[in-house]
């Protein structure tokens, strides 16, 4: 997965579960970017993004697995 595509399910996650979303590309150091779900955050880098590593935004944005 890529990260414009993380970016696009969480905001339809958002939109679906009635949460604030927001995304940040200047809150991040170098090629990272910063995404805001209701009163949680994860820290995302630009590019392709490990199966593991997208595993671990979830889990800081609250969502499980099964449901992204």
């Amino acid at each position: 997965m890529n990260s414009k595509a993380f970016i696009r399910r969480v905001r339809r996650y958002a939109k679906h579960h009635k949460l604030v979303f927001h995304y940040d590309a200047r809150k991040g150091k170098g090629s990272h970017g910063r995404v805001f779900l209701g009163d949680r955050l994860t820290t995302v880098k630009h590019g392709s993004i490990s199966p593991g590593l997208v595993h671990k935004m979830l889990k800081d944005l609250g969502i499980k697995s099964k449901e992204f």
